[in-house]
C-alpha cells in the first residue's frame, strides 16, 4: 500500500488472497483484508484513499462552495414545523440560521367547547420563543463535542412529564437511552446503552419499552424497563429467534396494548400485549405460519380489529374481524372485507380515528390519502372512500398525524417543484387547510417542469421515469442528464421537493429518476419482478432506461452521470459492470457492491435478513450462481470504466465501509481505464454519512460537484 498524500498516484491495496468456498465454487479473493476496522493499516489506507481522493477532485473545490451557498442561500434557516396536538401540549420543532440541529418544544393548548379553536394550532414566530414555551431537547447542545449526533426516537408518557429519547454518537445506530423529567428539566439516573429504534411508556408511566439488537445489528428483543431499577433486571416482553426477521413494536391507537410485530419483506407475524393488565401475556394475533404481510390496527372498544394485508390480494385489500377470531389458528376466509384488492391501486396501509379510517393508497405510482367513515364499515351501509384533491400531476400524499380525539388529520404533501406543504383535514366536512408551505429563498417554480416519460425494457416491459429540468432548457439538441435509480425493498422514489437538486438544474443538467423494478411504484408485482431470481430486471431497466433517453434524443451520449446509494449503489456498481460506455461517470452512494459476500456471512450485520430480498446463497446453489452473475465486486472485468467515485461511511452498519473499499481497489487492478476512481470514506459517520444539516449539505455538494465537473456544467446557465 502507498501513500496517496498529494499526488495524483492512486493507494495500492495489498493483494492477500483468501478463498470463498460455496457450492463447489472457489472465489479468490484478494482484498478481504480490508475488513479489519481496528486494524492501523486499514484506516491508514482509507485516509490515503481520502487524500488521493482529494487531490483527484481538489478542483471541484470551488464548485462545491458554489453548491454548498446556494442550498444554504435557498433555505430558510431559522423556521418552525406546524404545531402538532397531543394530550393538551402543541409540540413542534425549530431550525435556527447557524445551527445544525433542530429543537424540540412545546406550548401549553387550550381548551374551550370549540372543536375548530381548540384543533387550530397556535401562531408562533420563527424567530421569538413564546413566553410559555418549553424546550424539552435542544439537539445542537445534545450534540456539542460529539463527532456524530442523532436522535433514534422519542416517547411521551401520558402525562406529559416524562421524555425518554435515544441518542447515537457514532453512527452505528446503537442508541443510548435517557428519560428526562419534564418538569424539572433534569436526567432520571435510569441510562440504558444499545438500545435499537422505539421506544413506548405504559399507560401509568411506570414502564418504558425499547428494542434491542443483536450481534448482527438486527432488532431481536423487546425489553421493558420499570422506572428506578437497574436496567440489568429489565424484562424480555417478547424475543425474535428467527434470523430473518425483523423485530418492532408500536401502540395501539388508544395507546392502551403494545402491538409486537416480527416480519421481512414477505411475510410477518403480529401479537399483542395488553399494558393495562399486569398479569397480561403476550397473546398472538395473526401466526407467520400464514404467509402474509400485513398490519393491524386495534379498533377501541370494539373486540374487533382491521387488518390490511396480502392473501389472495397481491396490491393489499383491507378487512375487518374480530379479535376471537384471531390466533393460532385464524383463517383469513373467516375476516370481512372492507376495502377490496384491485390491480391498480396498492394499499399502503391505515390509521384510525374515532371516526374515521385513513387509507394510504398508491396509484399512477403516487401515494394518495383516502378517508373511509368508520359508521357502516363492513355492512351493506358502508360509504366509498374519499380523497382529497391537489393541482400537481406527480405529488406524495401522506398521512402523517391521526388520532382518536382528534377532529381532524394532518397531511404532508410535496411534489417535485412543490416545497413540502402541510394540509389539516378536518374530518366532518372533508375541507382542507392549508397550515404551511415551506418557504424557498430565490425560487420560481415556473422555472422547472417535472414530466413523466416512458422507457421500453428489453422483454418490452413499460419503464416509468420522471423527468426534471429547467423550462427554457433546449431539448430540441441532447442535454447532460444526471440519471438516478434504487430498485430494491418495494421501496418507491416518490415525488419530492429538493433544494440541492436545483442547483443541478440550473446548470443546464437534466434529472432524470428510473423507476425500475425492485421498487413499489407500480404495485407489489413491480416490486416481484424486481427481487431474487428476477433482480437483473432492476439492472437492465435501468441500462434500457439511459439507452432510452439517448435514443430519444433527450440525452447527449457523451455527457450521462449515474447515481445511486445503498442498494442503488449495487446498482451503480452492476451497471458499471454491464454497461461502462453508457456514463460518463457513475457516483456510488454507501454502496452495496460486495453482496454475495456479506449475504454469504449471517453473522454480519443485518445478513441473514437480506435472504427474503436476495435469496439464501447459502442454502441453493441456484441462489449463489445468480447473485455471483451479477455481484458487482466478483464481476469486474478488464474493461474500461468510467471516472467512479464510491462514498461510504466508517461506521456504517448496513452497508459496510469494506464493501465500496474492496472494490475500488479491484477496479483499479482490473479495470483498463484511465479515468479516475476515487473512494471517500467519512469517519465520523454512518449510513446517512455525516449529521447535522451542514455537513449533509456538504456531501450533497460533493457528490453534485462530482456530478457536474463530469458532465462539463460547473457554471450557472
Amino acid at each position: 500500500m502507498t501513500d496517496a498524500s498529494l499526488n495524483n498516484t492512486p493507494p495500492v491495496a495489498a493483494k492477500r488472497p483468501t478463498t470463498r468456498s460455496f457450492h463447489g465454487d472457489d472465489f479468490i479473493d484478494n482484498y478481504e483484508w480490508l475488513r479489519e476496522k481496528t486494524s492501523p493499516e486499514v484506516i491508514n489506507h482509507l485516509k490515503a484513499e481520502n487524500d488521493y481522493t482529494d487531490a483527484v477532485t481538489a478542483a471541484q473545490q470551488p464548485l462545491r462552495d458554489d453548491l454548498f451557498n446556494e442550498i444554504k442561500a435557498r433555505t430558510v434557516e431559522t423556521d418552525l414545523s406546524v404545531p402538532v396536538r397531543r394530550r393538551g401540549w402543541w409540540y413542534f420543532t425549530r431550525s435556527a440560521e447557524g445551527k445544525p440541529y433542530t429543537v424540540q418544544c412545546r406550548v401549553k393548548a387550550t381548551d374551550t367547547s370549540d372543536p375548530v379553536a381548540d384543533w387550530t394550532p397556535p401562531v408562533i414566530d420563527a424567530e421569538q420563543s413564546l413566553p410559555a414555551e418549553e424546550v424539552l431537547l435542544d439537539g445542537n447542545a445534545l450534540a456539542e463535542g460529539q463527532p456524530f449526533f442523532s436522535l433514534g426516537g422519542m416517547a411521551l408518557n401520558e402525562d406529559g412529564n416524562l421524555l425518554a429519547y435515544c441518542v447515537d454518537n457514532a453512527g452505528d445506530e446503537r442508541f443510548t437511552l435517557y428519560i428526562k423529567d419534564l418538569k424539572t428539566g433534569q436526567l432520571l439516573p435510569d441510562v440504558i446503552e444499545g438500545v435499537f429504534y422505539g421506544l413506548a411508556f405504559s399507560p401509568d408511566s411506570s414502564t418504558v419499552f425499547y428494542t434491542v439488537v443483536d450481534e448482527t445489528w438486527r432488532p431481536n428483543q423487546i425489553r421493558a424497563h420499570r422506572l428506578g431499577t437497574d436496567a440489568a433486571e429489565d424484562q424480555l416482553i417478547f424475543e425474535e429467534n428467527d434470523p430473518g426477521m425483523w423485530l418492532g413494536f408500536d401502540l395501539s391507537p388508544d395507546r392502551k396494548v403494545l402491538m409486537i410485530s416480527s416480519g421481512n419483506s414477505e411475510y410477518s407475524e403480529t401479537s399483542m400485549l395488553d399494558l393495562t393488565d399486569s398479569n397480561a401475556a403476550v397473546t398472538l394475533l395473526v401466526p407467520r405460519d400464514l404467509g402474509l404481510l400485513h398490519g393491524i390496527d386495534l379498533m377501541p372498544a370494539a373486540g374487533q380489529a382491521l387488518i390490511t394485508h396480502d392473501y389472495q390480494a397481491p396490491n393489499n385489500m383491507v378487512s375487518l374481524a374480530n379479535i376471537d377470531q384471531l390466533g393460532k389458528d385464524t383463517s383469513p376466509e373467516q375476516w370481512q372485507s372492507v376495502v377490496a384488492h384491485e390491480d391498480t391501486v396498492k394499499i399502503e396501509g391505515t390509521i384510525l380515528t374515532g371516526s374515521h379510517v385513513i387509507l394510504s393508497v398508491r396509484r399512477d405510482t403516487c401515494e394518495r390519502v383516502q378517508l373511509l367513515a368508520l359508521e357502516g364499515l363492513g355492512t351493506a351501509a358502508q360509504a366509498a372512500p374519499i380523497e382529497p384533491e391537489f393541482e400537481d400531476e406527480l405529488f406524495t400524499a401522506s398521512p402523517t398525524f391521526a388520532e382518536l380525539d382528534a377532529p381532524l388529520i394532518r397531511i404532508s404533501y410535496t411534489a417535485d417543484f412543490t416545497p413540502a406543504r402541510v394540509y389539516d383535514l378536518w374530518l366532518e366536512d372533508q375541507s382542507l387547510v392549508l397550515r404551511k408551505q415551506t418557504p424557498v429563498n430565490d425560487y420560481a417554480p415556473s422555472k422547472y417542469v417535472s414530466t413523466r416519460d416512458w422507457a421500453t425494457a428489453a422483454d418490452g416491459t413499460k419503464i416509468p421515469l420522471t423527468v426534471m429540468r429547467r423550462v427554457d432548457l433546449d431539448t430540441s439538441v441532447p442535454q447532460p442528464v444526471l440519471i438516478y435509480g434504487y430498485g430494491s425493498y418495494e421501496a418507491s422514489m416518490d415525488p419530492g421537493f429538493g433544494i440541492p437538486r436545483l442547483s443541478v438544474l440550473d446548470r443546464g443538467v437534466i434529472f432524470v429518476i428510473v423507476h425500475v423494478r425492485g421498487g413499489g411504484e407500480l404495485g407489489r408485482d413491480w416490486y416481484l419482478k424486481g427481487k431474487k431470481l428476477h433482480k437483473k430486471n432492476t439492472f437492465t431497466d435501468f441500462v434500457d432506461s439511459t439507452k432510452h433517453v439517448i435514443d430519444s434524443g433527450l440525452a447527449d451520449p457523451q455527457r450521462i452521470v449515474a447515481l445511486g446509494g445503498s442498494a442503488g449503489g449495487l446498482l451503480m456498481g452492476a451497471i458499471a459492470n454491464m454497461a461502462p460506455q453508457l456514463y460518463t461517470a457513475i457516483i456510488a452512494q454507501v454502496p452495496f457492491v460486495d453482496a454475495l459476500t456479506s449475504i454469504l456471512d449471517p453473522d454480519l450485520p443485518l445478513s441473514a435478513l437480506e435472504w427474503e430480498e436476495w435469496g439464501n446463497p447459502i442454502e441453493s446453489k441456484e441462489v449463489y450462481d445468480y447473485m455471483k452473475s451479477y455481484s458487482p465486486y466478483e464481476n469486474v472485468t478488464a474493461q474500461a470504466y468510467p471516472k467512479i467515485a464510491a462514498v461510504t461511511s466508517l461506521n456504517d452498519t448496513r452497508v459496510l465501509y469494506v464493501e465500496p473499499a474492496k472494490w475500488v481497489a479491484k477496479l483499479r487492478e482490473v479495470g483498463t481505464g484511465e479515468a479516475p476512481i476515487v473512494l471517500k470514506t467519512e469517519m465520523d459517520g454512518g449510513h446517512g454519512g455525516a449529521s447535522g444539516r451542514y455537513e449533509s449539505w456538504k456531501s450533497r455538494a460533493w457528490d453534485y460537484a462530482f456530478a457536474l465537473d463530469s458532465l462539463g456544467c460547473t457554471k450557472l446557465i
